[in-house]
């Protein structure tokens, strides 16, 4: 790959991590119930990537039953993933809610010998006590009715789907196109948050489609679509380094439109916690 291209990509995949980092602010502002703008965020992004998927010509069809219900058990765990994590946001604030939900890298290599032959690693021990070092410090108190440790324990939860789903999928992931993986699990969200409509209703829709629009288009359809295939042209361990960005330019993005100001915890608890995602990113270079 020449100097120019490997920057074009560069480029691209740094372009995608900003757009899926507009999830936080996003999260935070539209007025609506949780699972509403889930159902808006899924059945929006839904017709994007199948639009994108018959322009490209990207094969839609799936093998096998067994690999159905990964899909479906996939998008269950995404749907948790996103809600837990929009409620996080809405508890307490996008730094917050953004560096909780960057627990997943080591939560995953925690799980991925119970789904995989992967040995465990004694040092996943270490970065972990690390992780919860900088939890404890990102709390402002450890009482459940406070906000801010809502927001702290439903980002670790929404960390714990994204894992799961995310080693639920491994497997298919060569197998299968990113983007029409990405639509499928979408697809069977919104079909699986329907009653929510009912229940809670959609009219505030009038007044907040640019920001939904904006959430189903900008960080989902093409935010997703441009970090996906990136990874081709780049190891796992440096995607890894570029997307656990996403934090940072999510407060930066909070800054500028919410006025949210992160406080001196918030910066040396996430700090730390970054700290593990690129610990372990190198770490997967040299294995």
């Amino acid at each position: 790959m020449s100097d120019k291209n490997h920057l074009n990509h560069l480029l691209w995949l740094t372009v995608g991590t900003i757009f899926i980092s507009t999830s936080g602010a996003l999260g935070k502002y539209i007025s609506m119930p949780t699972p509403v703008i889930i159902w808006w965020r899924s059945v929006l992004a839904a017709v994007f990537l199948l639009i994108f998927c018959l322009y490209k010509g990207i094969n839609l069809k799936i093998d096998n039953r067994k690999d159905r219900w990964t899909f479906i058990l996939a998008s269950v765990f995404m749907g948790a993933h996103w809600i837990t994590y929009f409620y996080a946001l809405k508890l307490s604030n996008v730094a917050i809610g953004m560096l909780s939900l960057f627990t997943f890298p080591v939560i995953t290599a925690f799980l991925e010998p119970l789904f995989t032959k992967v040995k465990f690693d004694a040092i996943h021990i270490l970065l972990g006590l690390l992780v919860l070092v900088g939890i404890y410090i990102l709390a402002p108190e450890f009482d459940l009715k406070s906000s801010q440790l809502q927001g702290i324990l439903l980002g670790l939860l929404s960390a714990l789907c994204y894992s799961l789903r995310i080693l639920i999928l491994k497997g298919h992931v060569v197998k299968y196109n990113g983007t029409m993986l990405m639509f499928y699990q979408v697809a069977v969200l919104a079909v699986l948050l329907i009653p929510f409509i009912f229940i809670m209703g959609t009219s505030n829709i009038s007044t907040q489609y640019p920001y939904v629009i904006l959430l189903a288009l900008l960080t989902t359809a093409i935010g997703h679509t441009l970090f996906v295939n990136s990874l081709k042209y780049f190891k796992a361990s440096t995607a890894s380094i570029i997307g656990s960005s996403q934090p940072i330019f999510g407060i930066i993005i909070a800054y500028f439109f919410l006025n949210e100001i992160p406080t001196i915890h918030t910066f040396v608890g996430g700090g730390l916690i970054l700290l593990t995602v690129v610990i372990e990113s190198i770490r997967s270079k040299f294995k």
